[in-house]
């Protein structure tokens, strides 16, 4: 019995000392060198993220201006489509227009006509290039960089209609002018018969 005595004492002792032990590690412990240590790693954080926040707004400027300079190479493709398209329209028109109504074919009443129909998509050209050059100079017509692109492509959209229109006329005209060559060869031939 004494030494069952013996062993349970120890085994008491045992647990009363580990016991202790662990509380004695469960209270909290402040180091000022950690303390210090956190805030200053606090203060670098802050450091970093009004970095990050700045860069952040120097990213949002620099997106803008891509906006805008894109947009004004859209401007700049539009206005160049627009030139080329009239450019081609004056040719059509000069070349064109001089050998219609140099045909011995067309009638001199239908020479006043022809030239009328021409000249109203030459004069209407004219007036799209004025509105854009006051478009694109102007600060009057308070507009969006998009407002003026979308303008621009509608001008540009008419200005090839007015091409397709100037070389539909110029074809109709050419083949008036070929079926009336042949019936003067039909009338005008001789027979050996």
């Amino acid at each position: 019995m004494k030494h069952q005595i013996k062993v349970l004492m120890i085994a008491l002792a045992t647990i009363f000392l580990t016991s202790t032990k662990g509380m004695a590690q469960g209270m909290p412990v402040y180091d000022n060198t950690n303390f210090i240590s956190l805030t200053k790693s606090l203060v670098e954080s802050a450091k970093q993220t009004s970095q990050l926040l700045k860069t952040v707004e120097f990213l949002k400027q620099q997106k803008e201006n891509i906006d805008k300079v894109s947009s004004v190479i859209k401007q700049l493709k539009a206005v160049r489509e627009l030139t080329r398209n009239n450019q081609r329209l004056y040719a059509l028109v000069q070349g064109d227009l001089r050998n219609i109504l140099n045909s011995p074919f067309i009638k001199p009443d239908e020479v006043s006509r022809i030239s009328e129909s021409f000249n109203a998509i030459i004069e209407q050209s004219m007036e799209n290039l004025d509105f854009i050059n006051r478009v694109l100079s102007s600060n009057t017509l308070k507009m969006t960089d998009a407002d003026r692109t979308e303008i621009l492509k509608e001008k540009e959209q008419e200005s090839k209609e007015m091409v397709i229109e100037i070389e539909h006329k110029t074809r109709r005209y050419k083949e008036i002018i070929a079926f009336r060559g042949m019936q003067y060869k039909i009338n005008n031939r001789e027979t050996d018969y």
